[in-house]
């Protein structure tokens, strides 16, 4: 069994490392795509990595919503896993939602403005 050093050890470095892939996949997807569809990836990315869940009733420690699904549909099928699914569900949700908010205030593409066509100078008439 893990000790609370051992646990909170392991917690900190699965957050940390899901920041920095997070982080490094905005970066790296902010370079080739439009601000808005970055945003949603990373949103729902980190929703998939970073919303904890139950291992099992009755256990007081919380683990990755992700992975204990996986697991818990690995060996025990769906309806043992519905406990971690639909917190990931509603996360996943709440990502798209506030992704495409941003989308529509934030990183809309605004007009660009032609400046009126220049009226033409008027020819200079010098007289002798």
């Amino acid at each position: 069994m893990l000790t609370d050093n051992a646990y909170l050890t392991a917690i900190y470095i699965y957050v940390g490392a899901a920041i920095v892939l997070l982080l490094y996949l905005a970066w790296w997807l902010g370079r080739h795509w439009r601000p808005g569809w970055v945003t949603l990836v990373v949103l729902v990315l980190a929703a998939l990595l970073l919303t904890p869940a139950y291992p099992k009733s009755g256990v007081s420690t919380m683990a990755p919503a992700l992975i204990v699904a996986a697991f818990q549909i690995a060996t025990q099928g769906v309806d043992a896993a519905n406990h971690a699914l639909r917190p990931l569900i509603f996360m996943s949700g709440l990502a798209i939602v506030f992704a495409l908010l941003l989308n529509v205030t934030l990183f809309r593409r605004r007009r660009v403005r032609k400046p009126p066509p220049a009226k033409p100078a008027r020819p200079v008439v010098r007289r002798a």
